[in-house]
Parts: C-alpha cells; structure tokens; sequence
C-alpha cells in the first residue's frame, strides 16, 4: 500500500450511528484517521520510528563528486597518472600529443628503472632550463591537480632507460649503442633513418648506483643524457626523479598501444652483475679446492 494513500471507497466522514472515535474515547492522533500507526504518512512505523526521508538528487550530487575527487587524487598520487607527450624526441614510439598512463605504484614497493623501459622523469636541473612554460589556466590547474590532465607547471621528460647503475655504456660514431660490452640491436624502436649517436657520440660512461642513462628513439631529435655530460652524473638521472614507467598510450584511441621492453634489452650477458656472477663463482669454489691440494702436499712432505 503506498503511504499516504486511501484504501478502498470512499466513504462520507461521519456516519450515523457508528461511533469512529477509538476505544477508551481517545483522540484521534492528529493527521490521520484512527487507523493502525504507520498506516498514512506522518505516522510512526511499527518500530515507533518515523519513516526514512531520502536526500534529493540536487543534496547528494555534491557528495558523490566530492568522492570522485578524492578517488582521482588518490589514484593519481599513487597508483596512475596521465601525461602528454610535448615533443617528438620519442618518435615512432610516441607521437606529439599522445597521451600515455604511467605506472606509479610499482615504485612505492622498491622497484626500480630497467633497461628498455620507457619512463616519465623530472627534470634533474638544467634540461629544460631554456623551455617555456605555458601559464595554465583554473581548469587546467584543477584537472592537472586531480590527475586527468598532465601538470604544465612541472617540467617533466619522456625517455627510454639504456644503462641502470653499474653498467658502462658507449656508442663510437658509426657504431652501436653498447651496453657492457653488448651491442643493443634498436632498429625496432629507434626512428627510421636515424643513427644510434653519430649526431652525438659518447662515452664509455659508468653509470652510478641508483641513476639511469636514458636516450630519446629519435635520435637526431632528441636532447638526452648524450647532451647532458657536463652535469652532475655525466647526464644521468637519478632514480629518485623518475616518476614511474609509461605503460601504455591511451590516447588518441586509434594508437592505443602497450609500451613493452625490446628484445635487445634481454639478451643474454648484458647484465654486467649477471656475467660477473660465474667467474665469482668459479673462484669461490677454487679457493676451497687450492687450499685443500696444498695442505694434501705440505703433509705428504712432512711424512716423507
């Protein structure tokens, strides 16, 4: 029965002979009729409880953005943020205006920058000091601060990790990028046309523990550590500056795409601690053996 409604005929207020008032000549409750508590609107419920009045649409809209904002700040801050891409230094890969997610969470659980991996970095100082800044306006401040557009007040880069800390990294002009002593075979990524560095040849370089030598796949457009060497690190990038690794371009929708790590950077041997790791193996146990040949010989000229 819907509340507040009449059930059955109507039928005329008074009636002659028939006494309507309650037993015990009680009054009748104001606004309704007699009938059992919770029969018309504005009486009690069975519990002696009034009706649940529900919120209008207009109260709670602000509630449910006021939570949509937190959920964005929250998944911004630690889990994905988009950014733009602002240049061509990453072409074929990336386009000028692609939007790309980047992974933000693995970090906060230790993980660090690998080799192939295309990361989002701040700037470390001095590689972007000549580039202007565009003023955003209040829209642009407000959806860069929730996460749905990329900050333009930051100065961020997009690049992909060639060497991590304790590798040597060189390329000789004509020559391939080498990766401790492993030549990289980039033809996959790098832009068509382009040379590995015979714009800007380098190197060896030894990469510090906990920094990145990162370079841009369009080489001969793309002002990377090459350019960077006179800097603190030789133009690498500390991991403490990346932002996290870009995983996939989810924008225009006609490029979406994955952002996987090339062969190149999984071959074997190219892990410096992981081709060290069989000669100091190989050492360890001769020592044990060497030690145990010579007192064998020291015993038997005693005995002799």
């Amino acid at each position: 029965m819907a509340v507040g409604a009449r059930s059955g005929r109507d039928e005329p207020e008074d009636r002659p002979g028939h006494d309507d008032s309650p037993a015990g000549g009680q009054a009748v409750p104001p606004g309704g009729e007699g009938g059992t508590p919770g029969e018309d609107g504005g009486a009690p419920g069975g519990d002696g409880r009034p009706p649940k009045k529900h919120r209008s649409f207009w109260v709670e809209l602000p509630l449910l953005i006021g939570i949509a904002l937190i959920l964005a700040l929250l998944i911004k801050t630690f889990l994905i943020q988009a950014f733009s891409i602002p240049s061509d230094s990453m072409q074929n890969t990336l386009q000028r205006g692609d939007r790309v997610l980047v992974d933000k969470l693995t970090p906060w659980f230790g993980a660090e920058p690998e080799r192939g991996e295309v990361v989002v970095f701040h700037d470390p100082g001095g590689w972007l000091e000549d580039t202007a800044t565009p003023e955003p306006n209040v829209a642009q401040k407000f959806l860069s601060f929730i996460g749905l557009m990329p900050s333009s007040e930051e100065k961020d880069l997009i690049k992909r990790v060639i060497a991590v800390g304790g590798d040597t990294v060189e390329c000789k002009e004509n020559g391939p990028v080498t990766v401790n002593g492993k030549a990289l075979d980039e033809k996959s990524f790098i832009f068509p046309g382009n040379t590995p560095c015979n714009d800007k040849p380098f190197g060896p370089i030894k990469v510090e523990e906990g920094r990145i030598f990162v370079m841009g796949d369009h080489r001969q457009n793309s002002l990377d550590s090459r350019y960077h060497q006179e800097l603190p690190g030789q133009g690498t990038v500390s991991n403490d500056e990346v932002v996290g690794r870009a995983i996939v371009v989810a924008w225009p929708i006609g490029r979406w795409a994955t952002l996987p790590v090339p062969d190149t950077f999984d071959q074997p041997g190219l892990n410096a601690a992981a081709a060290m790791a069989p000669a100091a193996l190989g050492l360890a146990g001769a020592v044990p053996l060497v030690l145990w040949r010579r007192r064998r010989l020291t015993v038997r000229r005693t005995a002799g």
